[in-house]
């Protein structure tokens, strides 16, 4: 299956859904059926964050967290948001590290990198730079950032082995990991897994985790930490999974408590310096 094609494509409408003054009436955005709080993506940042923003960021946020919030950003650092998107966490990230600090986005959506542009200009936040990119080949030198955040972009990739020794390269020794998350706790029935349809809506390519705890070992990272942000009850998922055309009266009682919003925090250990050729 083509989960890139499937995730650019579901993305890319909603960046042109937001740009055209549509609003956000994409599954599992932020407002879902265009009016009710989406339990996943809802509620995730203050009045006094939103404040900071273009309302076309906070309307192409896709998030399951807040990263910003949870990452502990210092004045001077750099950041690197992995699937940016409108920009949201950038914009908030840029802030933060100032002065002296930069926030990169990176994203592999020509309607997102637009949409952020146009967010960057109107927040009048000049200490960003966006970059067009996939999370599995990050377009940045080895050692570059001293934060890698994200917010449930990770869970969307068909690889993420790759992905984490991605960010595991581009981390400065001793940099931080710092991204929200769909994870799972336990076994998930193998047809929600396996639909394509479920990609882009964060569900499907969520790791259990312990199994994302063991790829972050794998990878070199250091002092992993999962910590459940919100744990979400069947009735949470049941629209969603209706308007995929899943048996809901089935499938309810076999993803109770299954699906959580968790931070994930690791460090890449201060003495390590991957190579770009050790991650390929």
């Amino acid at each position: 299956m083509d989960v890139k094609k499937t995730v650019k494509k579901t993305y890319g409408q909603v960046a042109l859904n937001v740009l055209s003054g549509a609003g956000n009436c994409c599954c599992n955005s932020g407002i879902s059926s265009c009016g009710q709080e989406d339990p996943i993506t809802g509620n995730l940042y203050d009045v006094s964050q939103k404040g900071e923003l273009p309302d076309t960021a906070v309307l192409a946020s896709q998030g399951c967290g807040n990263p910003t919030a949870l990452a502990e950003l210092k004045p001077g650092e750099t950041v690197l948001d992995l699937g940016s998107g409108g920009g949201i966490d950038v914009l908030l990230s840029a802030r933060r590290v100032l002065p002296g600090g930069k926030a990169y986005g990176l994203d592999m959506t020509d309607e997102m990198l637009s949409l952020a542009y146009e967010n960057q200009k109107k927040a009048g936040v000049e200490n960003v730079e966006f970059l067009k990119g996939e999370i599995e080949n990050i377009p940045l030198p080895d050692n570059t950032v001293d934060v890698v955040i994200s917010n449930c972009v990770i869970n969307l990739s068909a690889d993420k082995d790759r992905v984490l020794r991605e960010a595991f390269r581009v981390l400065k020794p001793g940099g931080r990991f710092a991204v929200s998350d769909i994870v799972t706790r336990g076994e998930v029935p193998e047809e929600v897994r396996q639909s394509i349809l479920l990609w882009a809506g964060c569900i499907a390519g969520a790791l259990e985790e312990n199994e994302y705890r063991g790829k972050l070992a794998a990878a070199g990272y250091a002092d992993i930490g999962i910590e459940p942000t919100r744990i979400y009850k069947s009735e949470d998922v049941l629209s969603l999974l209706e308007e995929k055309g899943f048996d809901v009266s089935e499938l309810a009682p076999a993803i109770e408590g299954k699906f959580m919003s968790a931070f994930i925090r690791a460090r890449k250990p201060a003495g390590s310096r991957l190579r770009i050729e050790d991650s390929r």
